[in-house]
């Protein structure tokens, strides 16, 4: 994979403290000046009005996406669907790539070097059976998913749409992609193959999840999550009674980490985050478990500091295990630690021009730009210095990750497609 250089700049604006992403909201009014061109331009006011008669249109992709269940590592029937969209709304060239994304491609005009990306994630965090038959509440739509992130893969079906009927021409090639493994256990490996794996040079990228317009993620809050395993032989709680029970070393291993985990986020320094999410293991009320297990989510807004809890952790469960099998239990437990998710952290400064763009472009439709940081898509661009953003899909909505999950689009003329068209065409550059 070609490398991509940051400038010294994004390299400063990386790793910085944690109050970075909400310190400078200032915008240049050189990048001001620049969207004001844009909309100006016939093919941009074009592309507006076709976003606006484009919304039933919309709608109707929106509920078909939704109604087509995507569980975490089973993205490929949705991926199909949102691919036949790509094709009929005219996409250049696309594919699948190894890990699954759905990519398309729209070629520029200048054949300048470097992908501009923008993305929508295909998964959902509900499992195979859910009933994701979409109900329509008046204006509100109601089903699991359809707001995280399935309209916003709508989102991106309209602007294509608009950008081919208006006859928009970037300088630069635009990807217009379906992401996998956005959502928890996934670990964002759909886009960790595409900037560690595919070959493809991506100069920038656009992410489009969350909720209302306004909202721009410049950094991303890293976190490491690991699966603690606890073995033992097992055996009858009253025959056995004495023996190295995984239970009880497994909570002596919660209580060590607990207590020093707890002890190094409450010091001076920016927030770190521990939870003890998941707990399983054993037979019955009457038999000592033959394993036991949990799941184990740590969060940092600094790379520092992740390293650093993941280090107490670890630490923690090995002097846990070797302090109840000293204790006097008949035999011992042995265990075994596997990462389940590692998502980088990092930090890009306002001062970019992508974010610039960004927060220029949500300022022309009214709404104030503001900066702050998530676990999105963008965590691996900005870990590496490649400059990204994380915008909102628009309307309103509720219910987040549950079977009540609602939507409303109560947005003026789609003004979030509008966004995400501007920001995409500040940074690959319209040919005219």
């Amino acid at each position: 994979m070609k490398q991509i250089v940051p400038s010294l700049l994004m390299i400063a604006g990386i790793f910085s403290n944690s109050i970075l992403a909400q310190e400078s909201k200032s915008i240049e009014k050189k990048y001001t000046k620049e969207v004001a061109r844009l909309v100006k331009a016939k093919q941009v006011k074009a592309a507006f009005t076709l976003i606006e008669e484009q919304k039933e249109q919309t709608t109707e992709d929106h509920i078909t996406l939704t109604e087509v269940l995507a569980p975490p590592f089973k993205e490929d029937a949705k991926g199909v669907v949102f691919g036949n969209m790509l094709k009929e709304a005219g996409i250049d060239s696309i594919w699948t790539d190894k890990v699954g994304n759905v990519i398309g491609l729209r070629k520029g005009t200048a054949g300048a070097s470097g992908y501009v990306g923008i993305d929508a994630h295909l998964d959902v965090v509900f499992p195979e059976g859910t009933d994701v038959t979409v109900k329509k509440v008046g204006d509100t739509l109601k089903a699991p998913g359809i707001g995280d992130d399935t309209r916003a893969l709508a989102n991106l079906i309209s602007m294509l749409k608009a950008m081919n009927k208006a006859g928009i021409k970037t300088e630069k090639d635009v990807l217009i992609v379906g992401s996998v493994g956005e959502e928890g256990l996934g670990d964002l490996r759909g886009m960790k193959y595409m900037f560690n794996e595919s070959g493809l040079n991506i100069d920038s990228w656009i992410a489009i999840d969350g909720g209302s317009m306004g909202r721009i993620s410049n950094a991303g809050l890293g976190s490491k999550r690991y699966k603690l395993l606890v073995k033992g032989k097992g055996g009858h709680s009253w025959g056995a009674f004495g023996l190295a029970n995984p239970h009880h070393a497994m909570g002596k291993a919660i209580d060590v980490f607990s207590e020093a985990a707890w002890k190094y986020t409450s010091g001076n320094i920016p927030k770190t985050s521990f939870n003890v999410g998941r707990i399983g293991g054993g037979t019955s009320v009457n038999s000592i478990p033959f394993e036991s297990w949990m799941e184990v989510d740590m969060r940092a807004i600094s790379p520092k500091n992740l390293d650093e809890i993941e280090t107490i952790f670890k630490s923690s469960v090995e002097k846990a295990i070797a302090e109840y099998n000293a204790s006097g239990v008949q035999g011992e437990v042995t265990y075994e630690l596997i990462k389940i998710g590692d998502r980088p952290s990092g930090e890009l400064s306002p001062e970019i021009p992508l974010v610039q763009r960004s927060m220029a472009a949500t300022e022309f439709f009214g709404v104030n730009p503001s900066l702050g940081r998530g676990s999105t898509n963008i965590n691996i661009p900005v870990s590496k210095g490649i400059p990204a953003v994380c915008i909102g899909r628009g309307g309103k909505g509720g219910g987040a990750h549950s079977l009540h999950e609602w939507y409303v689009n109560d947005e003026p003329g789609d003004e979030s497609i509008k966004l995400a068209l501007l920001i995409t065409l500040a940074q690959a550059g319209l040919d005219k």
